[in-house]
């Protein structure tokens, strides 16, 4: 017997007898000697908080293989991030800043007048060379209190050369409703560099993206985004990959601890009504929730990305019986330039430059090969590496095989 239906079991058994003691209890509220026991509600919440404990406790049994929670495939609906953005400068940047664009002596004009200077950038009064302009972008998470801190994001705006060895002023950050939410600071830190003089005779090495850094907990939170996720003793699950099968592979697995709590209501959510013993701990509940594990549906899906040559297929991919030949044609093109000289002592002609081009056509050959029913990724790999074949052949052989109808699988193209 698989672990999750033993757990399950375990469960339900649990419950039928927290059930039998519960009605003993009721039936029996007043003690022989005139005391009353323990009340009703806080009897529901103890069943509750054992159901929870054995959710939570039994959980090391499990196998790796057993299936997946339900924290890793859905999310509660109102727990969402919300983007944060700010326009800021980032100073310190040793000649390699903004090379006196208008916006960027004008940002600070108006930060210099916050302190006491007055100064006109229309007369070329500022030097922004070690000054940069930049995007500070973040995610702020759901429940987040003030005074946390968050990452950030800062992105040249200008033609800075490399944001390295930068600082960036506090920079406030605005939510989609032009309110601040939080306020970034600190020094920057770049996966890379950028070193050389450039220019006519010079070298330049570069390393990465120099105009992009990043401040690991650089901005502090200032507000708090209200968040509510259980409305009317519901919480709803939203699966992060939609799946009318995986809906309902997590509806069945809630409704097998929390019984007749959970239904599908489209291939995305699962509305799940609280059990009356666990609605003065929501959160409690929800922990349970996210602590259950399914087997979630794959779809069967052959990803190509013809930029980088990547192919990724899932487990479920499936080829039916078909022929497959594969042949290379290679064209080379090879332009030289040729010297045409008079002959010796002539008196007439002059020499001549004339071009002279060669074309090469070399095609490899190949035989028609047929392929057996393929009814794993590992076959239909093992398959393919047999043909001799590169990724970009292996690209043209899945584009035509869907188009034959024997790829069983959702083809993509990046």
């Amino acid at each position: 017997m698989p672990a999750g239906t033993r757990i399950t079991n375990r469960l339900l058994r649990h419950r039928r007898g927290q059930r039998g003691i519960l009605a003993e209890r009721r039936a029996g509220l007043a003690s022989p000697n005139g005391r009353t026991s323990t009340p009703r509600g806080e009897l529901r919440a103890r069943a509750f908080l054992l159901i929870l404990i054995l959710v939570l406790g039994v959980k090391t049994n499990l196998r790796a293989d057993d299936g997946v929670r339900l924290r890793d495939l859905v999310m509660i609906a109102g727990a969402r991030d919300n983007q944060l953005v700010g326009f800021g400068l980032v100073v310190g940047l040793a000649g390699d800043g903004d090379k006196d664009p208008i916006y960027t002596q004008q940002t600070i004009a108006n930060m210099l007048q916050r302190y006491g200077v007055n100064v006109q950038p229309s007369l070329s009064q500022i030097s922004a060379k070690n000054v940069a302009v930049v995007m500070v972008t973040a995610d702020i998470p759901a429940f987040i209190k003030p005074g946390a801190r968050i990452d950030v994001q800062v992105s040249s705006m200008g033609d800075a050369k490399s944001l390295q060895g930068g600082v960036l002023l506090q920079t406030p950050m605005l939510g989609a409703d032009n309110k601040v939410y939080a306020v970034a600071q600190g020094a920057l830190a770049l996966g890379g560099f950028s070193a050389g003089t450039g220019g006519g005779g010079g070298a330049t090495v570069t390393k990465n993206h120099p105009t992009v850094a990043q401040i690991t907990g650089g901005a502090i939170v200032e507000r708090e985004i209200p968040a509510q996720i259980v409305r009317d003793n519901t919480v709803e699950l939203l699966m992060r990959e939609p799946s009318f099968i995986s809906v309902a592979l997590a509806a069945d697995a809630i409704n097998r601890i929390f019984t007749n709590s959970a239904y599908a209501v489209d291939s995305t959510s699962v509305r799940v009504q609280m059990p009356e013993e666990a609605r003065n701990n929501p959160m409690d509940f929800i922990a349970a929730l996210e602590d259950i594990e399914i087997t979630p549906d794959v779809p069967a899906r052959v990803i190509i990305n013809e930029r980088t040559g990547t192919i990724v297929a899932t487990a479920n991919v499936k080829i039916s019986s078909c022929a497959v030949a594969c042949g290379n044609i290679t064209i080379s093109i090879a332009s030289t330039l040729d010297v045409s000289q008079p002959s010796p002592f002539s008196q007439t002609g002059q020499t001549e430059v004339t071009p002279r081009t060669t074309t090469d056509v070399t095609e490899r050959k190949g035989s028609l090969v047929p392929l057996a029913e393929l009814p794993t990724v590992e076959k239909v790999a093992a398959a393919l590496n047999a043909l001799g074949v590169t990724p970009r052949d292996m690209m043209a052989i899945f584009q035509a095989m869907k188009q034959a109808g024997a790829l069983q699988a959702e083809l993509l193209i990046r």
